[in-house]
């Protein structure tokens, strides 16, 4: 099985010697998606439209490898302040059906270039 390098046309360029996204058989493991604006280049302010970033730039790698938010079947989410959870939650449900993906959550001392979230994820694409 041969690993396949996965890169989003219109998605975050990496920012270190790191592939966005890697494909190996079926399965799709992202690296920590960040909320960089790929079109700007620049990490909005609010930390809600942080969030709709960081999960439309899993989602741009997702379909890149040709599959869907609903592929996906574990997520890891770093928060740099837990009280932001609720927030997180209400957006992040959006992104998924009736069946979202199991989901570990843990609040991280600081995120590079001080972001508030980064986000990971594993997907199965049959």
């Amino acid at each position: 099985m041969e690993k396949e390098i996965i890169i989003a046309a219109k998605g975050a360029p990496p920012v270190g010697p790191y592939s966005p996204g890697i494909k190996m058989g079926n399965w799709l493991f992202t690296s920590g998606q960040a909320p960089f604006d790929p079109e700007t280049k620049n990490v909005p302010e609010r930390f809600n439209d942080q969030i709709k970033v960081t999960m439309d730039n899993i989602k741009g790698i997702l379909e890149a490898a040709g599959g869907t938010m609903d592929n996906i079947v574990k997520t890891t989410v770093f928060l740099k302040d837990m009280k932001n959870f609720n927030k997180m939650n209400r957006i992040y449900r959006k992104y998924f059906s009736e069946k979202p993906p199991a989901r570990s959550c843990v609040e991280v001392a600081r995120l590079p270039l001080d972001i508030q979230i980064e986000i990971e994820a594993i997907a199965y694409i049959s």
